[in-house]
Formats: C-alpha cells, structure tokens, sequence
C-alpha cells in the first residue's frame, strides 16, 4: 500500500510531547517535563547564499566554499579513505533526498585534498528496500540511480556502496555512549571499519514521523532492519533515540563535518513527498557540530514553512498526531509484522513552532554537553543580512 494513500485514511487528533527518558522507552509513556538543559560552548556554522536557479557551478562553488570555512581539512592525510553518508531514503529526487550536485562538489573537494577512496553509501526506507536473515526485497543502487545520485557520485570519481547488498551479516553492534532510551545496541554496517573520516551530507525537508529530516535523523540509514525495527517499535522515546544514536563510538571519532545543500526544502508532509520550496536565496549550511548544524537547518525549514502558498498547506497530513501515530505502526508492520505493529508505543508527535520545540534537539542538547552558542558566518556569496539576523534570532538560546 502506498504510505500517502494509507495516510488519508487517518483522521487527526493531538497529544502532549514527551521530552526526555526515564531509564527506558515504555517508561516515557507517562510525559514529563525534561530537565532545562545548560548552555554549551560556541559553535560555528557557516551559510553561503545560493541565488534561485542557479547554475550547477555556482551550486559546486557555494559547497566548496562553505566546506572549506567550516574545516581546514587537516584531519585527512594522502591515502585516506572518506566515507559520505548522504540521505537516500527513496528514489524521489533532492530534497527528498540529498543533492547530487553537492554530492560531487564534495567528492571533488575531498579527491582534491588527498583522499585515495572517496565511498558514498547508504540504505534506503523499509518502504522500497527490506533486509531480513532470509533475504532482500528492493535494492537502494536502484533508488539512487532514479534520485539522480548515483550518476553524479559516479562522474565525480567515487564509489557506490549499498549496505543491504553485503547482506545481513556485514553489521556490527555498538552502543550509544549517551542516554539510556534504546534497549540494545545498533547494528552499523562494517563499511564504516575500513572508513577513516564520514562527511554528512543531509538534506533540509519536513517528516510525518519526527518532525524534520536533518543531521541527526540521517542516522537511520546506517541501521539494519532489527535496529529499525526498535527504534519504531518502542516509539515514545522515537525522538530522543534519534538524538542518542550519534553518539555511538564510530560517529564520535569519525565524523568530521555536516554539510547541507538547502537550496530546495521540502517543507511540508515528508519524508518522501511533499511541497518543494525554492527560496530566492537558497542556502549551503556546514558545520562540524552537528547540533549546532540541525538548529540553523531546522531555523531555515521553520522559515521557509512560513511562506508556504495557501494552496499547498495541508494540516491534517502535516501536523496530525494520528497521522503520525498510524504511519509509524505501518512502518512497525512492514520490519516487524502486524503483531508486532498491534502492539507496538505510541508515536507522540509534537508541534514544532520553533527549534526549541523539537524533541531531538532538545534531547541532543542533553547528551553533547549542552545548547550551542551558534554563531552564523558567511561562507562565499553571503547570504542577506536580514536573513543571518533571523536565523541568529530563531538559534539563540534564552537559557
């Protein structure tokens, strides 16, 4: 069944938001009020501005630009191999998933400053592509090829690697080092072994399920389907357990930058479908912190949500609870099975009115030591000053 069309069916409804943990998932089914979380230290992000339409050069040079403001590269020597973990969770094209010229912005970049592999790789949604010990239905090569990915990942020079297709024992466990939200440990695809630095390149776009799609939620496509299976199942934590898998021991010490090209957004509905927006100025946002990375780029999808046309809002399949509720069950059924999906928590779905509504964040900040001071800097083409005053505005924390 097609998700959009199940979608319709459900009626909406509302529910408080759970912020924070108590020793397990089941236990979150009562709310409560998280701890205030302390400010951190600053972290820089950097913007550059990408006019309306612009030609794919000026695309590549804006990537560059704010890659190379965000890092100085000194972390990769001759010989290393870089792996870039794009956002692939179908086959639509950016900003469904990641842009493929960024992508090859990026693998020329990292090629440029010494890389000997360059490996793009990732695993797409239950909906299009099932791995089981029994086998595989759907192939994420397939999706990428149809996204416009895998031509310009393959043009740039680098190599395409499908976690599914090394089958269901090319995973290994590890435990989150922050939090206590999932019950066991994650099952990450050994690719990340023979890698010596990731690269992050998400998109900017609205979800059914967690309110938005940026950094932190991209982790999803790293995991094997019983991983997935939990993080659905035990749903009321489905949040905060997207904050505390990135802090697993090999994104820790491997991720070295997150870089999002926000030219286009998907704002409404998502993951896969929705209203795609195309700004006057577009924005590449870069960081190597990724909390401070997802504040600006949540920043700039509330923005953008603001000034989406009359005839394209829809809040009954954007904003619902129910919607939300009923979809994550449908997901639990296609890992797990209908008895699995019958029995499964709660998805309590939030409102999101501003980046200090949103669970993930809100639980990120907890576990990466604290809300960032984020100070936004121009990367290239700068972007409006108006636009670098709202986006400071909407990321200051007020303590």
């Amino acid at each position: 069944m097609d998700r959009r069309y199940f979608l319709k069916l459900l009626a909406g409804a509302s529910a408080l938001a759970v912020s924070s943990c108590a020793g397990n998932a089941a236990s979150s089914r009562t709310p409560r009020i998280a701890e205030k979380p302390a400010a951190g230290g600053p972290a820089e992000v950097f913007a550059a501005g990408v006019e309306k339409d612009s030609p794919e050069q000026l695309i590549k040079h804006a990537v560059r630009d704010t890659a190379e403001a965000a890092t100085d590269f000194s972390w990769l020597y001759p010989g290393d191999v870089v792996f870039i973990k794009p956002v692939l969770n179908s086959g639509y094209p950016y900003p469904s998933t990641t842009s493929p010229v960024a992508i090859a912005a990026m693998v020329e970049l990292l090629r440029e400053k010494g890389a000997a592999r360059v490996i793009v790789g990732d695993m797409s949604g239950v909906e299009h592509v099932k791995l089981s010990p029994d086998g595989l239905k759907g192939s994420s090569r397939s999706l990428m090829e149809k996204s416009g990915m895998a031509e310009a990942v393959q043009a740039s020079g680098a190599e395409l690697h499908f976690f599914e297709e090394a089958g269901w024992d090319a995973f290994y466990e590890e435990t989150p080092t922050a939090g206590d939200c999932w019950n066991g440990g994650l099952m990450m695809p050994k690719i990340l072994k023979e890698a010596d630095h990731i690269v992050l390149m998400p998109r900017c776009g609205r979800h059914v399920l967690a309110g938005s799609t940026l950094g932190l939620k991209a982790a999803v496509g790293y995991w094997r389907a019983d991983t997935r299976l939990e993080y659905h199942h035990n749903a009321s934590t489905f949040h905060e357990k997207t904050a505390e898998a990135n802090t697993v021991e090999t994104l820790l010490k491997k991720q070295r930058l997150v870089l999002t090209a926000a030219d286009r957004i998907l704002t409404t509905f998502g993951p896969d479908k929705g209203y795609v927006l195309q700004p006057e100025t577009g924005l590449v946002i870069a960081s190597t912190s990724i909390v401070a990375h997802d504040m600006v780029s949540l920043a700039w999808l509330l923005e953008n949500r603001r000034v989406i046309p009359e005839s394209e809002q829809n809040g009954f399949l954007d904003t619902s609870t129910m919607v939300a509720g009923y979809a994550n069950r449908y997901v639990v059924s296609m890992l797990g099975g209908f008895g699995k999906a019958m029995f499964s928590e709660p998805l309590i779905k939030n409102d999101v009115k501003s980046i200090f509504d949103d669970r993930i964040l809100n639980h990120a900040y907890h576990i990466f030591g604290g809300v960032p001071d984020v100070i936004i800097k121009d990367a290239g083409n700068p972007i409006p000053e108006s636009l670098k005053n709202r986006l400071a505005e909407m990321t200051a924390f007020q303590g």
